[in-house]
């Protein structure tokens, strides 16, 4: 069962994140920069995360977060380790010298993590010398927790880049972090705590306070110290470039393979749907921040959002990029409560769910109708209208929709397939096992380029085409308020 955890988010966060910016292990995406000497034996790293495919998926290699290396027997980082703990690990001189992992795991793509990493190997109490705090906890349950005093890292050392996203070494940059990273902050030579970086509402939840706003205090971000708030756009390491440096320092990274698309607008602050990775039984490729599939070619599939309504309207884009010329691509909406139950199932074939196939019918309670409206191909966006006040939903093509009666001719919604209401997502596979079928997938926060850019009617998203009058992006500002 895939259930949708909302993770970390208020709808009343008095300081809002604008932007992250999305990590796709297929691209070599990392951003870097050469530290200049500083104090190696105490550092602040403090970041949110939005994890994309998990260890494991698609190879077996860790997630690093951040990273100090020069080869194998000589390195330094913070990371996700291939059975999705968290570890910080040093070796010089092929000799381990700290090696601090965490008992409890980290496994859920639909939420944002807020991870701070505190070194100080000066202290004299060890459990003191390394503290990991997650969503505003300090974690003490660890499966090995060894640093020795006084440890010189190799963060700081001017012998030594400074990657972001990657681990770098002389056959190339590897185990690449997947998925989203926001509010990215390295301070040197300081061991702040989590109150720094965020503060429970009045709800109970962490969340993220503004740059020295902190009850911590001020920061002071030292020598290599650098704060990335990915508000920009640009290749080059300069104040215009997705690696600015927002410290005071200018200390701009350089990205590597990441592009004016990889900036999005899903954050700790506005949580965006993607697609869940965690049901396995339909077998998809995922990529892009969880917002590209590629389904499995065994069976008939689909997956599914990660946040599930029950109430309000909901709009969301795909470009189906394969399986629509084939006929094999198929989108529309499943319940949460009764999702496919064998690797074998098409949408559509349980009820309440709903799946609109490119040759122009659809399938509901296993049940298929044609002539509803036209062929689609690939290359083509298709919109999807889910109104779950009235339980019904349509669909459109390169923005026509469908007329119910064999075209895409209505400039808005006017034709509807009803179903019966439940927890209900978007959904997304395939209705042939000899096939694939491809979706880039816009929850408004689009893995595909948009050219015209629209919002919702309340300015959230970016779309490729009109969000339909009382339509809005499925994320969680909007779920406040609609859900």
């Amino acid at each position: 069962m895939v259930f949708p955890i909302l993770g970390a988010n208020t709808e009343s966060a008095a300081y809002e994140i604008q932007n992250s910016l999305r990590f796709n292990t297929a691209d070599d995406a990392f951003m870097q920069r050469t530290f200049t000497a500083g104090t190696r034996t105490k550092f602040t790293i403090s970041c949110w995360i939005k994890r994309g495919n998990l260890s494991g998926k698609p190879n077996d290699d860790p997630h690093r977060i951040i990273d100090a290396f020069k080869d194998a027997n000589n390195v330094s980082n913070f990371f996700f380790e291939t059975d999705d703990t968290l570890r910080f690990f040093h070796k010089s001189a092929g000799t381990t010298y700290a090696n601090v992992v965490t008992n409890r795991v980290f496994r859920d793509p639909s939420a944002w993590y807020h991870l701070v990493c505190a070194v100080d190997t000066t202290q004299s109490t060890e459990s003191n010398r390394i503290k990991f705090y997650v969503n505003g906890v300090q974690e003490t349950s660890f499966s090995t927790y060894s640093v020795l005093e006084n440890l010189a890292t190799f963060f700081n050392d001017n012998t030594r880049i400074c990657t972001v996203g990657a681990k770098d070494s002389s056959s190339g940059e590897k185990d690449h972090f997947d998925g989203y990273m926001a509010d990215f902050y390295y301070v040197d030579n300081q061991q702040y705590d989590q109150t720094y970086f965020g503060e429970t509402d009045d709800n109970g939840v962490w969340i993220p306070v503004e740059k020295g706003k902190g009850a911590g205090g001020n920061l002071t971000f030292g020598t290599n110290g650098f704060f990335l708030e990915f508000q920009q756009t640009g290749t080059s390491a300069n104040s215009s470039g997705m690696g600015a440096d927002t410290s005071g320092n200018d200390l701009h990274l350089t990205p590597n393979n990441l592009a004016a698309l990889d900036v999005t607008v899903d954050t700790p602050t506005n949580n965006f749907a993607t697609l869940n990775p965690l049901d396995e039984r339909q077998g998809a490729t995922f990529s892009e921040g969880n917002c590209k599939i590629v389904t499995n070619s065994s069976n008939r599939n689909y997956v599914i959002s990660t946040i599930g309504v029950t109430s309000g309207k909901w709009y969301c884009e795909a470009k189906i990029t394969g399986g629509a010329d084939n006929h094999y691509a198929w989108f529309g909406t499943a319940d949460f409560d009764d999702l496919l139950t064998s690797s074998a199932s098409t949408l559509g074939d349980n009820s309440n769910e709903v799946g609109f196939n490119v040759e122009g019918g659809y399938q509901k309670n296993n049940s298929n109708t044609n002539g509803y409206a036209s062929d689609i191909d690939d290359d083509d966006i298709v919109g999807i209208a889910l109104d779950l006040d009235n339980n019904r939903i349509t669909h459109h093509k390169n923005g026509q929709y469908a007329n119910g009666s064999g075209s895409y001719n209505q400039s808005s919604p006017s034709s509807y397939v009803s179903f019966t209401n439940s927890t209900m997502g978007f959904a997304f596979g395939d209705g042939a096992g000899a096939d694939t079928a491809t979706f880039l997938v816009n929850f408004g926060n689009s893995s595909f380029s948009i050219s015209s850019g629209n919002s919702d009617a309340n300015g959230y998203g970016n779309f490729e085409y009109a969000v339909p009058s009382g339509y809005y992006a499925l994320c969680t500002k909007n779920l406040a308020e609609y859900g």
